[in-house]
């Protein structure tokens, strides 16, 4: 007799959103991903930090007039992964300690501290995507 066990699927949720590479597109991209991270039951912190910090870098480092960066959302059982990706393929980031006066320059140094793991991956140039992942309760059922 050929038995199956009965799986439970693994809920997955996304989000996407494009937005233009100002400051008040990664203003935009940390209200909305606040939004949905509310409406999917999941704590907002420390996620909104990383997002805002996230998103701020692609609109300051990332950024190439008339190119938007985009803001991606998912959850996979326990792990939220944010994305965030830029036009600016040739500027991978990479931590660095500021001096101690400086007043901008900690913001990898955030990312490292606040996520579980981080890192960058080279896409179709010219993109590249900074990413970060979070553990975090899985979302409950979908009605």
């Amino acid at each position: 007799m050929n038995q199956k066990s009965a799986e439970l699927p693994t809920p997955v949720r996304n989000f996407s959103v494009r937005l233009s590479s100002t400051p008040r597109g990664a203003r935009l991209a940390r209200l909305l991903a606040t939004e949905q991270l509310r409406s999917w039951g999941l704590p907002q912190d420390p996620a909104r930090q990383l997002i805002a910090e996230l998103a701020s870098n692609a609109a300051a480092h990332g950024r190439v007039a008339g190119r938007d960066f985009r803001l991606t959302l998912y959850v996979v059982g326990g792990t939220l992964r944010i994305e965030v990706t830029d036009t600016r393929g040739e500027r991978l980031p990479h931590p660095q300690a500021p001096a101690p006066d400086a007043e901008s320059g900690r913001g990898l140094l955030l990312v490292e501290a606040l996520a579980d793991r981080w890192g960058v991956t080279e896409g179709r140039f010219p993109r590249k995507t900074v990413w970060a992942e979070l553990r975090c309760a899985p979302p409950g059922p979908v009605f």
